[in-house]
C-alpha cells in the first residue's frame, strides 16, 4: 500500500506542477523591450544587462535564469520573437551516457521547444572520433568504431526520452511543422531525407548523427570546400587552442582541426536543414563562431546565430564531468534515479536556488517564494532541495523514475514505517556499500558484531555507543539493545539485510545459502 501511495503521489506531482513556465502564442508575440548584447571572439568575460520587464521571448527567459552567457548578434533577440528557429546543440559520444555537465544543453534546447522552436540534437559520431580540446589539458583517448556507435545509440535514446517527454506534455505549447521533409529545404536529396527519417523525432525535436554527412567527405573535399576559407591566425587565437599550445602536452593537428569540423556541421545544417542557431557551453564560443564565420564566408549570407550558456559548476568552481570522478550520469543504467535524486536532495543551501533557476522550469516567482521560505522561522531543512530533486529527476527520468526515487527514498529512511522488500533494497545495492555473507554467518549473530564485520562501523565500541544514541538501525527499525541478534524473520524475503548507522551510512548484506 505504501509503495502504491508513493507512486500515486508521484503521479499527482507530475500532473499538477504548479507555476510551470510555458508561453502561449500571444505571449510570444506581445510587444516587448529589447536589449543589445554581443560578445567578440576575444572576450572571455561579459556583463549582461538586467531585465526590467517580464521576459517576452526565450532569450530573455534564459538571461533571467542565468542561462545566457553570450550571443553572437543582438538580432537574435528579435528573431526569437518573430520567427520559428531551428536550434542545435552537439553532444560528443565519449561515454555511454551524458552526465550532469551536459544537462544544461538539453535544458536550453527544451526552453526553445517550450517557445515553439525546433530543437536539434546532433550526436558527434564523426567529431567524437577526434575529440573536442575545449577545456581539456590532454588529448582524449581514441575510441574504436564499435564503441563510438554504441555510445551514439545510447545517447540518442537518452536525449529522445528526455525531449520527447516534454513535447508529449499537452500543457506546453509547440508549433507544428506541416511536413518533416521541409527540414531539408529545396536542396535536400533522397539520401538526406532517408537519414532524417531514420532519426528519432517528433514535431518539436530531431536527433541527428554528424557521421551521416561526414562519412562521404574526403580530405581533398574538406580542404577545398572548408580549409581554404579558414585563417590559421584566427584559429590559433581561439582560447581553447592558445591554452593547449602553451601547455607541455601541446596540441595535435587532429585536435587543431576540431573547430573546423564543428564549424562545418553548422554550415551543413544551416544550408541543408535550415538550422539557424547553435548553442553550447561558454567553452564552445570559439567552435560556434567558427561555424558562423564559415557560413558568412562560404554562403555569403547572414542569419546564423550562436548562443552560449555558462558551464555548470560546483561550489568550488570546478566543472561537473565524467573524468573528474563521481560523475552524475543521466542514464538510469549508469546511475539509479534514487541516487540521482539523492544528489540534488543533498546539495548545499548556497547552490540550491541557483540550481532551481538553471535546472528546472519552475517560474521565477515560485523560486523566489521558495528562497524566501528558507529564511523564515520553522523552515524544515532541505525542503527546497527536495523540490529541486523532484523537478530535475522528473525531467531526466520521467514520472516512473521519480516514483522509483521517491519510493526508495521513503522506504530506506531510517525509522520509516514502510515495509521493506528485497527488491527495494537491491534497487540501491549499487549505490551504497554492500557485502555477501553465508546464511549461517548471519543467523544468530550479534548485530554489534555484524555491523563491524560488514564494515558499516569501525569498532564494537562505536556500535555500542551508536545503539545508546539511538542511531543504529536494522531494516530501518531502531535497535535499542546491544544484545540484539539476527533472527530468521529479520532477513528480508530470506535474501537481504539493511543496516544503517544514522541517516546516511548504510550497508546492504546479501545472504547466500
Amino acid at each position: 500500500m505504501a509503495a502504491t501511495a508513493v507512486a500515486a503521489a508521484s503521479r499527482t506531482l507530475f500532473l499538477c506542477r504548479s507555476k510551470l513556465v510555458y508561453p502561449s502564442k500571444s505571449f510570444i508575440h506581445r510587444p516587448k523591450r529589447f536589449f543589445i548584447f554581443s560578445r567578440s571572439s576575444s572576450s572571455s568575460q561579459a556583463t549582461l544587462p538586467s531585465l526590467s520587464v517580464s521576459p517576452a521571448n526565450v532569450i530573455e527567459v534564459l538571461q533571467e535564469r542565468g542561462l545566457l552567457d553570450a550571443i553572437t548578434s543582438e538580432n537574435l533577440r528579435s528573431v526569437a520573437s518573430t520567427s520559428n528557429l531551428k536550434v542545435y546543440c552537439g553532444f560528443d559520444p565519449t561515454a555511454e551516457s551524458l552526465h550532469l555537465g551536459n544537462l544544461l544543453g538539453i535544458i536550453v534546447l527544451s526552453w526553445f521547444q517550450r517557445f515553439g522552436h525546433r530543437a536539434v540534437a546532433v550526436i558527434g559520431g564523426a567529431t567524437g572520433r577526434v575529440g573536442d580540446p575545449s577545456g581539456k589539458s590532454l588529448e582524449r583517448p581514441e575510441l574504436d568504431t564499435q564503441t563510438v556507435e554504441k555510445n551514439c545509440s545510447q545517447i540518442s535514446d537518452l536525449i529522445s526520452k528526455i525531449l520527447g517527454r516534454r513535447s508529449s506534455n499537452s500543457h506546453l505549447d509547440s508549433r507544428k511543422d506541416a511536413n518533416l521533409m521541409d527540414e531539408l529545404g529545396e536542396n535536400g536529396d533522397s539520401s538526406e531525407k532517408d537519414a532524417i527519417l531514420k532519426t528519432k523525432q517528433d514535431d518539436s525535436f530531431v536527433i541527428l548523427n554528424n557521421y551521416d554527412w561526414w562519412k562521404d567527405i574526403t580530405l581533398l573535399d574538406f580542404l577545398r570546400e572548408v580549409g581554404r576559407f579558414a585563417r590559421v591566425g584566427a584559429m590559433m587565437a581561439k582560447e581553447s587552442v592558445k591554452k593547449r599550445l602553451m601547455s607541455e602536452e601541446g596540441m595535435s593537428y587532429t585536435e587543431f582541426t576540431y573547430q573546423l569540423l564543428q564549424g562545418y556541421d553548422f554550415l551543413y545544417l544551416f544550408k541543408n536543414m535550415g538550422v539557424n542557431v547553435q548553442i553550447g557551453g561558454s567553452d564552445q564560443w570559439g567552435n560556434i563562431t567558427a561555424g558562423t564565420e564559415l557560413i558568412r564566408k562560404i554562403l555569403q549570407i547572414e542569419g546564423a546565430y550562436g548562443l552560449t550558456f555558462p558551464l555548470l559548476l560546483k561550489s568550488d568552481g570546478t566543472k561537473f564531468g565524467k573524468s573528474e570522478g563521481g560523475a552524475i550520469w543521466l542514464s538510469p543504467a549508469m546511475l539509479s534515479p534514487y541516487k540521482f535524486y539523492q544528489y540534488f536532495f543533498t546539495v548545499p543551501d548556497v547552490d540550491v536556488v541557483r540550481f532551481l533557476k538553471i535546472l528546472t522550469f519552475l517560474s521565477m516567482e515560485e523560486i523566489k517564494e521558495l528562497q524566501e521560505g528558507m529564511g523564515k522561522s520553522g523552515y524544515v531543512p532541505n525542503s527546497v532541495q527536495r523540490r529541486l530533486a523532484e523537478e530535475v529527476t522528473l525531467f531526466v527520468h520521467g514520472e516512473e523514475g521519480l516514483a522509483e526515487a521517491l519510493k526508495a527514498t521513503e522506504a530506506l529512511r531510517p525509522g520509516a514505517e514502510t515495509k521493506l522488500d528485497a527488491a527495494t533494497i537491491e534497487g540501491i545495492a549499487e549505490d551504497v556499500p554492500s557485502c555477501s555473507l553465508a546464511y549461517d554467518q548471519v543467523l544468530n549473530s550479534g548485530l554489534v558484531d555484524l555491523s563491524v564485520s560488514t564494515g558499516l562501523l569501525s569498532s564494537k565500541s562505536a556500535a555500542r555507543r551508536l545503539v545508546k544514541q539511538g542511531g543504529l538501525y536494522l531494516n530501518n527499525q531502531r535497535v535499542d539493545s546491544e544484545d540484539k541478534t539476527i533472527e530468521d524473520e529479520d532477513i528480508v524475503d530470506g535474501k537481504v539485510l539493511l543496516l544503517s548507522a544514522g541517516k546516511k551510512n548504510k550497508m546492504v548484506v546479501r545472504i547466500s545459502s
